[in-house]
């Protein structure tokens, strides 16, 4: 990481400077605000957290818990999270606590006594396979934990007002601060005032009940799929070999998914409880902890459970549902989005596929960096649309895997031809449940793919594949993707063609072109701020680092940031990964050998690819969801 470029750090690095509204942020929630995040669930955490990069605006955070989240009851972390927790600052120390998914096992009646359960399949899990990130198992509430520590730690300062309820919303047609806001304190000397506040935006993050979205008129559409499961976090001595690996069981008395949790003794099992008929009415949510356990006992036969402790127990209903928009704009109305919908108050589903958290950490992603530049008038409020139009399909997405998925889990040994089948699926589907199926279409901020063949391991839309490569500065290996920080940048990577550091050649005319008044960064970035303030330029070379003369590296490539104008060494690479390896990020990510520019959004997915000589098209491509600053 990098620091000491405002002057020397003596404490924790990752602690940054106080600015703007950080510097003496007021313990009470103020009457007017830019933005109000409303729950601080993984969507809201998050959230927050970017915007805690984005100190100029006023942020607050309203949730109704007296404080933090004890115990959460999500835990499945896919690799793409994880490379979200990268870039905010985390990821390292939450796999250091998680459960690691190494293998999922899959068990099956045993042929010869049906009434046992035998292993079928050991099949290694597809994060393996797909990402330099792992699949891991952690408790909602560590996440959360460590997203309001970015959030606290960030120069805006931003910590959640606990006890606070929302009560309702009315949104203005005019003003500065449309959007007026009921709440109520639910503790302290305050407990039961209730208080009018108004903002420019409000995020609804506040789950499956989401009073923002009744607020807003949207509704939720779908249904419960009939079928019920017991869920429970236990302490158990069983003599089930594989109590330590997940697995999905199928078994004449019903389906056990088993996930092994965090801490070496933990781990989480959802009983299959059979279907429910039609005049339930809820009534199977009932069903005591004593009965899910001895429904477990019966599936896994004839190995043994002896609980020892229930840390956490539910039942729900598997329900597929989706919010009909994710912001607050009717239908063909001409006008910007006010509200916006987040999480599970726009997507509910099952809990076995392990995406609820995941995609909702994703949507907090999507709209804080949005927020972030319309609010501090980098780009313009056309940019907030694209929230509702990028998500809600990936949402639909989750909704028509998570169905077929949760079918698969609930079938009868009888139904079930070919006992590979579920594991055939597991890993032939594992792009998705990763995390890394979501692409963006064409839109203001995501080119078309006409370039597509210079960079073809770069799918435009997608996010951003990292891959080793070399810094030229000291010769360390490093993945050039986590060197990518939340901070709100745009990333500008230019793929050097074949010629070296000083020539004549279409990178050095790039790297001319933008350092002068005409490009992108001259134009998007605020007088006044660091050359690197909006947009993040590195370049790779083609060469082996050894073989790369810094001094003669473009300056673009080495701005002068910081209080004290210091050097940034840390944006010029070679291919790598090493000089005595014969692959490199040309070869692994198919870019063309003539060179590219492949820009990258702040949420990390790939916006644009172009050739090195498309400085018009570049700024073309910018101009569409940027503002021309002074």
């Amino acid at each position: 990481m990098q620091f000491h470029h405002h002057g020397y750090v003596s404490g924790d690095p990752r602690v940054q400077n106080p600015a703007g509204t950080g510097v003496e942020r007021p313990s009470e929630l103020p009457k007017e605000m830019d933005i109000l995040v409303v729950g601080s669930g993984p969507a809201g955490m998050l959230l927050s957290a970017q915007l805690s990069q984005f100190p100029e605006l006023t942020t607050r955070i309203i949730e109704r818990r007296e404080g933090r989240l004890p115990l959460g009851q999500a835990d499945g972390i896919q690799p793409r999270s994880v490379e979200t927790f990268q870039a905010f600052g985390f990821a390292e120390r939450i796999v250091a606590e998680a459960y690691n998914i190494a293998y999922m096992n899959f068990w099956s009646p045993d042929p010869e006594n049906p009434q046992n359960i035998v292993r079928t399949a050991r099949t290694e899990d597809y994060a393996f396979k797909i990402s330099e990130f792992p699949h891991l198992i952690v408790n909602q509430a560590r996440v959360l934990d460590y997203f309001a520590e970015a959030a606290a730690e960030g120069p805006g300062r931003i910590i959640p007002d606990y006890g606070v309820e929302f009560l309702g919303l009315t949104v203005h047609e005019d003003g500065n601060y449309p959007v007026e806001v009921r709440v109520r304190y639910l503790t302290g000397e305050r407990a039961g005032e209730e208080r009018t506040v108004r903002a420019k935006y409000v995020a609804g993050c506040d789950g499956a009940r989401s009073q923002v979205r009744e607020a807003i008129g949207r509704k939720h559409v779908g249904a419960a799929s009939l079928h019920a499961w017991g869920v429970m976090d236990v302490l158990v001595n069983t003599d089930f070999p594989d109590w330590r690996t997940k697995c999905a069981i199928n078994s004449e008395a019903g389906n056990i998914l088993h996930i092994p949790r965090e801490g070496g003794y933990l781990s989480r099992m959802y009983i299959d409880l059979g279907e429910v008929s039609d005049d339930d009415n809820h009534r199977v949510r009932q069903t005591p902890i004593e009965a899910i356990i001895r429904k477990a006992n019966d599936i896994l036969h004839p190995y043994t459970l002896e609980v020892k402790q229930v840390a956490w127990h539910s039942v729900y209903e598997v329900g597929h549902r989706i919010t009909d928009k994710f912001d607050d704009v009717p239908e063909g109305a001409d006008r910007e989005p006010r509200v916006f919908l987040t999480g599970d108050a726009c997507h509910t589903h099952s809990a076995k596929a392990g995406q609820g958290m995941n995609v909702s950490m994703q949507d907090g992603f999507n709209l804080g960096w949005k927020l972030g530049k319309v609010l501090t008038g980098q780009s313009p409020k056309s940019l907030l649309a694209t929230y509702s139009a990028e998500r809600q399909p990936v949402a639909q997405q989750l909704i028509d895997f998570d169905r077929e998925w949760s079918s698969l889990m609930a079938r009868k040994p009888e139904e079930i031809s070919d006992p590979q089948e579920l594991a055939t699926y597991y890993l032939a589907t594992a792009e998705f449940p990763s995390g890394f199926m979501t692409q963006y279409g064409p839109s203001m901020i995501t080119a078309t793919d006409i370039h597509q063949d210079l960079a073809a391991g770069y799918p435009l839309g997608k996010r951003f594949k990292s891959a080793e490569v070399v810094r030229v500065g000291d010769g360390n290996t490093i993945q050039l993707g986590h060197h990518a920080k939340a901070d709100g940048r745009w990333r500008i990577y230019a793929f050097a063609d074949a010629s070296a550091a000083g020539d004549a050649s279409e990178l050095a005319a790039l790297a001319e072109w933008l350092s002068s008044p005409e490009s992108p960064v001259s134009r998007f970035t605020p007088s006044g701020a660091d050359s690197d303030a909006v947009f993040d330029v590195k370049v790779i070379y083609q060469q082996r680092f050894e073989q790369v003369d810094i001094s003669k590296v473009p300056k673009v490539f080495l701005p002068q940031t910081g209080a004290l104008g210091l050097t940034d060494w840390e944006k010029v690479y070679a291919a790598g990964p090493s000089a005595w390896m014969g692959s490199d990020i040309f070869e692994e990510r198919e870019i063309s050998r003539g060179g590219a520019i492949v820009v990258v959004r702040p949420d990390q997915y790939v916006a644009a690819i172009m050739p090195l000589s498309a400085r018009g098209e570049l700024t073309e491509f910018f101009a569409q969801s940027m503002t021309a600053q002074p």
